[in-house]
């Protein structure tokens, strides 16, 4: 079984002049490793779809502004068909994709993922339209990397849960947007 993840990783805006603008140079990344298999499989557990139908969904998802290639869908498409997630039946010069028990066994074991890709979604969709980091935020994202990075070696199941939580509890807050303030109680003696 081959791994397509690398499909994944260089995913590219397409369409209105929004491709490569130079020799080696990409759009932002729109799709984390793994990310691109994990919202098709949803998809196709919605409902059954051919490749083109879910590269229009996706497209739907991000307002038009990416739609991902052929290239990348249809390798995610044979990846997950091979680890038996998906059957993909001939219908005259296309392929119906339906998901499996495998599939739905799958997806529903990574079900905090599913939720991890879709406020990944809405971050990539603010970045596709232009709202880009301000160098703080950046700064904080590298200071965030780095403390990862000295953690390494250290990891007990507790420890990896209290990280997991405390990324993925600032991922939520961060996704829903500005938080209303807090009034300040003075204290009366």
């Amino acid at each position: 079984m081959r791994d397509h993840a690398s499909h994944d990783f260089h995913e590219r805006r397409h369409g209105r002049g929004e491709r490569d603008h130079g020799r080696g140079e990409r759009g932002p990344r729109v799709f984390a490793p793994g990310d691109l298999k994990l919202l098709m499989l949803s998809m196709l557990a919605e409902q059954p779809g051919h490749g083109y139908d879910l590269i229009r969904q996706i497209e739907s998802l991000f307002d038009g502004s990416y739609s991902p290639s052929p290239g990348v869908i249809y390798p995610t498409l044979s990846y997950l068909e091979e680890a038996e997630q998906i059957t993909g039946t001939t219908q005259g010069s296309k392929r119906l994709y339906t998901i499996t028990d495998i599939g739905r066994a799958a997806l529903a074991d990574q079900a905090v993922a599913l939720d991890g890709v879709r406020m990944r979604l809405e971050v990539s969709k603010r970045a596709l339209r232009g709202h880009e980091r301000p160098p703080q935020i950046h700064e904080a994202v590298g200071n965030l990397r780095h403390a990862l990075q000295m953690h390494s070696g250290r990891w007990t199941a507790d420890e990896i849960e209290r990280v997991r939580t405390l990324l993925n509890d600032t991922a939520k807050a961060i996704a829903s947007g500005p938080a209303a303030p807090v009034p300040v109680k003075e204290d009366t003696p």
